[in-house]
């Protein structure tokens, strides 16, 4: 008999952790698993009934996803209805607070047992969601070092498990290169403008310009375009004829194995703020982390912020070791220098090296967070 299974990942990030935490649980489960839910490519490899693929749904900030509520609301409608249905005993759900927090709600009384994966991030803001979690979960799994006593002050069951960016198998440096065609003496840039439409058209055209700048002014510069699963057809057209009026390649991020395994060939990003900026951090690629949002998001988020960084990196650190180029400071030649001071200061590669230690020995996220939901489904 089928064991139905809930998984929701609203993000291209989320949608990759909660894939290999999903294929750990159905390799020790077995067969009978029958997972179903909203994400995107790395989800449906796995096998999981898709009501709606993210690639639809993604959007950014407080202001942009307004275009997109009517697409929320069904999506939503679906999965409560689905669960009504199908009665799973458990679910895991993957960041996206605000989506993720209603459905919670609506499931909790249906008797599912919920594991909330990658905590909202109270210490940044709102801190007040901390309560709305505490009685709607019945495990958080956080994915830095310093979350999990901040949670349970706030009485929820938290454990750190590590950030899933730790579970990819990077390739040696040499091997990176050759796989990108990236010659041994060039300094090489990764150009990763986000999973977001929002991101990619905010932030693209001046990483672009920099990345040329930089290049015009060094004698060998080498760089590649990183595109995410998450973008629709349209940002992804766009992407491209950007890159190619400066003869930059273009690569598709797999799903599954997002960018992870290819960064060791680079010396520097160009990031949108996010789960990259960890991932270069962790891959030894020191980052440049640009944000830019609406004026309205930007104006919540002055009122809201309780953290002076806006790179994760930095946050962990404590202080402000990469540089962050935010809202009407993103110009390409406020990028370009940045570029510059992260290929040609040492301190900021050292730096990297400091925030893999901070997040210490947790390597395996999805082997731990199998190893909770196991006992909450049925024999």
């Amino acid at each position: 008999m089928s064991e139905p299974f809930l998984v929701v990942a609203g993000e291209a990030s989320g949608d990759r952790a909660a894939a290999a935490a999903l294929r750990e649980l159905a390799r020790q489960y077995g067969p009978d698993l029958a997972p179903y839910g909203f994400g995107g490519a790395a989800l449906r490899r796995e096998g999981v009934e898709l009501v709606a693929d993210l690639e639809k749904t993604t959007a950014l900030g407080i202001s942009e996803p307004l275009g997109r509520v009517k697409d929320l609301v069904q999506v939503y409608r679906a999965l409560v209805d689905k669960t009504r249905n199908r009665r799973p005993r458990a679910a895991l759900l993957v960041n996206y607070t605000e989506f993720n927090l209603k459905l919670a709600r609506a499931i909790r009384p249906l008797g599912v047992r919920i594991l909330w994966y990658v905590a909202p991030q109270i210490w940044a803001w709102r801190e007040g969601r901390a309560k709305e979690l505490r009685g709607l979960v019945d495990r958080l799994c956080v994915i830095l070092p310093f979350e999990e006593a901040l949670w349970r002050r706030h009485g929820v069951d938290a454990s750190y498990v590590g950030h899933p960016a730790r579970e990819i198998t990077a390739l040696p440096w040499k091997e990176a290169r050759t796989v990108l065609g990236l010659t041994e003496r060039a300094k090489t840039i990764a150009i990763l403008p986000g999973s977001r439409a929002h991101e990619v058209t905010s932030l693209l055209p001046a990483m672009i310009e920099a990345y040329e700048r930089v290049r015009h002014d060094r004698a060998s510069v080498d760089g590649r375009l990183f595109l995410a699963p998450s973008l629709d057809e349209t940002t992804r057209a766009t992407a491209k004829k950007l890159a190619k009026t400066v003869a930059l390649d273009v690569l598709e991020v797999d799903a599954t194995a997002g960018i992870g395994r290819l960064l060791p060939a680079f010396d520097a990003a160009l990031t949108a703020s996010g789960t990259a900026s960890l991932e270069c951090t962790i891959a030894g690629v020191v980052p440049v982390v640009a944000y830019k949002v609406s004026l309205l998001t930007e104006l919540s988020a002055r009122l809201l912020l309780r953290t002076p960084h806006v790179a994760l990196p930095n946050v962990l650190l404590g202080r402000r070791a990469f540089d962050e180029v935010l809202q009407r400071d993103v110009t390409a030649k406020n990028l370009a220098h940045a570029l510059a001071r992260a290929l040609d200061d040492p301190a900021k590669k050292a730096a990297c090296g400091e925030v893999l230690a901070l997040l210490g020995d947790a390597c395996a996220p999805s082997k731990e967070v199998a190893r909770i939901l196991l006992p909450w489904l049925g024999s």
